[in-house]
């Protein structure tokens, strides 16, 4: 069960992330999106064990996990370039 979780939290991230940056090439379809969320979630919860915000066995929060979205989502923009 806490794979569905994670891929339904990592849609909503997802989703939230491409609605909240302008601009650029957003990416599309269901499983680009749920990928970018999953890993938006795991980049911020590995920061905020790096900077100690959260234990090893702790996970980021839902605002943690947009901003992580974000983040991935502003590198895919970065790296992929409209034709």
């Amino acid at each position: 069960m806490d794979i569905v979780w994670a891929i339904i939290v990592g849609f909503v991230a997802g989703l939230i992330a491409r609605i909240v940056t302008p601009g650029g090439p957003n990416p599309r379809g269901f499983i680009l999106t749920t990928v970018l969320g999953i890993v938006g979630s795991v980049v911020a919860t590995y920061l905020g064990q790096a900077i100690h915000l959260y234990g090893p066995g702790d996970t980021a929060n839902f605002l943690a996990q947009i901003i992580g979205a974000v983040i991935v989502l502003l590198i895919y923009r970065a790296v992929v370039r409209p034709r």
